[in-house]
């Protein structure tokens, strides 16, 4: 009964912790960023945060960064939180057993995270892939819904996605997901799962 209590405080407090980022006044200072700089910074801190968790834990990091990016106006906080968020998503989905994870282009199924921006016209393409078993069609459209999670029970509060949608859509973006499946082509490094 005392794990148990224990176990639902936390989720609790991780759900009020949530619900608090969705509805916090954000500060709106806007900076010049460096977003290439942001994202390696983010997949680092994902990566070392999970290795803090799980010592077993292990992944491939890959990054393919567009090096004509100027800096851009953004929040540098709220889109490294959006960053964080889809990162970590695509950790935990890379690490799910291998059963329906796709494989890298030489057979292997290795929990691969691909991170890569690039110019487009006036805009910043920043795509997040991971090579899990993918988001099942009939739910890929209910992701950005606060509360919905592909997560077990008590291992998601289904508020980061949804946090993300309302963070990129204040800074006038938009945040598509969706599941490739297939093996990885030897030009693309990562077998084919979900993509932000």
């Amino acid at each position: 009964n005392e794990q148990k209590i224990n176990h639902h405080g936390k989720r609790a407090d991780a759900i009020v912790k949530g619900m608090l980022q969705h509805s916090r006044a954000s500060s709106g200072q806007k900076e010049m960023t460096e977003i290439n700089e942001l994202a390696d910074e983010y997949l680092r801190l994902a990566y070392h945060g999970f290795r803090a968790k799980d010592k077993s834990f292990n992944a491939t990091t890959k990054t393919e960064f567009d090096s004509s990016l100027e800096k851009i106006n953004v929040n540098p906080q709220e889109i490294g939180r959006v960053m964080l968020n889809l990162i970590n998503n695509a950790f935990y989905a890379a690490s799910l057993p291998s059963k329906g994870g796709n494989p890298d282009s030489d057979g292997n199924k290795t929990p691969t995270v691909l991170i890569s921006t690039k110019k487009d016209d006036n805009k910043i393409l920043i795509r997040v892939r991971d090579n899990g078993p993918g988001i099942p069609e009939n739910i890929i459209d209910k992701i950005f819904q606060p509360f919905f999670t592909t997560k077990p029970t008590a291992e998601g509060t289904g508020l980061g996605v949804s946090l993300a949608y309302d963070i990129v859509k204040a800074h006038g973006g938009e945040i598509i997901g969706e599941t490739k499946e297939g093996k990885a082509r030897p030009d693309d490094p990562v077998g084919r799962g979900t993509e932000f």
